[in-house]
């Protein structure tokens, strides 16, 4: 049986929410999720939509690898 272990070098996460509070405690939590396998916040996009008089809130986090 051959075992092996590889570094992720890039991950790409997408969030959404109902209000930018909540879209922000989500991103929180994932980063320090990711801090424990050693990723970083490379960059942050994020959206705001207006439908049937809600808003909608979006955002795409790429992480990456500490170098």
């Amino acid at each position: 049986m051959n075992f092996q272990l590889e570094l992720i070098k890039d991950k790409v996460e997408f969030f959404e929410a109902a209000s930018l509070q909540e879209l922000e405690k989500k991103i929180n939590t994932q980063i320090e999720n990711n801090k424990a396998i050693m990723l970083r916040v490379k960059s942050v996009s994020h959206q705001t939509a207006v439908a049937d008089g809600k808003f909608f809130y979006s955002a795409v986090v790429h992480f990456a690898a500490e170098v």
